[in-house]
């Protein structure tokens, strides 16, 4: 990166990644981006960035080009082929990964940049859309210190938490395991809440004291009102954490670490998924609780 700000190309302006290419802008970077809907890219300008109608325009003259979309295939068409940001990001430039991904295709697409003279990142994030915009999210990064070192300002922007976990890989790695965390968490506040209001207490009461104690969590914290409400409006959606277990669960299959209880809350968010609640919040995992206890939802 040069000692002026950096150029940033940001690809993928979803739920995660408007909120925080805003924050960059707002933060006096200039952001030039690129994504499949033309709402998003009039949102991008309309918050001061430049829209670009491809990967290739958006990455040209870039110095950090960041990518922020669904899952490993998506990361491999924008970062690949003739149109992509390999064959068109300058030499030097630094690529950092931000989307949910596996380990391995973060560590090949470190050493296919590698190849071009294109510095990477992994790194993932959490905290959800409420996270992003508020700029706190937890940033887990996987890639050499010195580029770690170099993105670290771009980091502080985006996140509260920002946290070089190891070589290329690591940062998908702790993600995985953060979405396994994340999910056990929501299926065990998604029982409580079933078992608390069958058993007539007061959930709201119910919930602020479990806040309080041992049982206290950001995820109950987070996604409280959700379960009050029944509202599963998207902050992070069911089909991405569907994704993400499938990471983890093939991710420890390969290490030999045994996840009894993750396996079976893989299986729950499938099913959730199955039943034509993919679109949702994960904290829909409610709905799949009441279905089982006969409620009608």
């Amino acid at each position: 990166m040069t000692h002026t700000r950096p150029r940033i190309a940001w690809i993928g302006l979803g739920i995660m990644g408007s909120p925080m290419s805003e924050n960059l802008l707002e933060a006096g970077y200039d952001v030039t981006g690129h994504t499949l809907e033309q709402a998003k890219l009039d949102r991008l300008a309309a918050a001061g960035g430049t829209a670009a109608g491809s990967v290739a325009e958006a990455v040209a003259g870039a110095d950090v080009i960041i990518t922020m979309v669904p899952a490993s295939p998506q990361v491999e068409a924008i970062a690949y082929g003739p149109d992509g940001i390999l064959d068109n990001a300058r030499s030097g430039a630094l690529l950092i990964d931000m989307s949910s991904i596996t380990p391995q295709t973060s560590i090949d697409l470190a050493r296919a940049g590698r190849d071009r003279g294109i510095r990477v990142l992994d790194a993932p994030v959490s905290g959800g859309e409420a996270g992003a915009v508020e700029a706190v999210l937890s940033i887990m990064v996987g890639g050499e210190q010195a580029d770690f070192d170099a993105a670290r300002p771009l980091f502080e922007v985006l996140g509260k938490t920002v946290v070089r976990c190891g070589p290329h890989g690591s940062g998908q790695t702790v993600k995985a395991a953060n979405q396994l965390v994340v999910a056990l968490n929501i299926q065990a506040c998604a029982e409580a809440v079933v078992f608390l209001e069958k058993s007539g207490v007061d959930l709201e009461a119910a919930l602020d004291v479990l806040g309080g104690g041992l049982a206290g969590s950001t995820v109950l914290a987070r996604k409280k009102e959700n379960f009050l409400r029944r509202d599963f409006a998207p902050g992070f959606r069911v089909d991405l954490h569907h994704k993400d277990l499938g990471i983890v669960t093939d991710a420890a299959r390969a290490v030999g670490a045994a996840l009894p209880a993750g396996a079976v809350v893989a299986q729950l968010v499938a099913s959730l998924r199955a039943q034509g609640d993919g679109g949702l919040d994960h904290s829909a995992l409610l709905r799949a609780v009441e279905r089982l206890s006969g409620a009608r939802v």
